[in-house]
């Protein structure tokens, strides 16, 4: 995927920028696609500084529009929509300040789809002018750590991605497994 997207960017010229830009606001509108090979595009394309400033603020573009269109469709729902978190619960229920400090703590979380925390803020009752805010804040630090990792990860060689890939695999077998079991499967 890293491919397709650094292709892209060099086939846009100088409209590159706002191509990555464009890319990380569909990411974030699907919510489940990780942005992390798109991150990985940008620093290899654009450079470390460049690449993680333009995937940070197609990150916050994309979590504002993404919370605009999760927020507008969830009106044409009808029943409430259950989350598996407790925070995610408890964002729900929120509203101002509260909601705010909610958000900001959960983009600190590694590993938590920002798409399930722009989900449950357009549950909430948080503004659209505060989100932005907490998202902006919250993923400072997210996307400086996601930067690192992506530029170290980059400098490896093949036997450390191997490595690194085996070992995924090896913890979503085990978390996959656990599942199962807790299923009764």
């Amino acid at each position: 995927m890293e491919e397709l997207f650094f292709y892209w960017f060099s086939q846009s010229g100088p409209f590159s920028i706002f191509v990555s830009i464009i890319l990380n606001i569909v990411i974030s509108i699907f919510g489940v696609i990780p942005s992390v090979f798109l991150t990985a595009s940008n620093i290899t394309f654009f450079g470390f500084e460049t690449g993680i400033f333009i995937s940070y603020i197609g990150e916050c573009v994309g979590a504002g529009l993404s919370f605009l269109l999760y927020r507008k469709g969830i009106q044409y729902v009808k029943h409430p929509i259950p989350a598996n978190s407790k925070y995610l619960n408890k964002l729900m229920r929120s509203k101002g300040k509260e909601a705010f400090i909610l958000v900001v703590s959960l983009l600190l979380f590694p590993f938590m789809p920002s798409g399930l925390i722009n989900l449950g803020a357009a549950l909430s009752q948080i503004s659209i002018l505060y989100f932005t805010l907490a998202s902006a804040v919250g993923k400072i630090p997210a996307m400086l750590l996601e930067g690192y990792s992506v530029k170290e990860v980059l400098s490896w060689e093949a036997e450390g991605k191997v490595s690194l890939f085996i070992a995924s695999l090896l913890i979503l077998v085990i978390y996959w497994l656990i599942k199962r079991k807790q299923k009764g499967v």
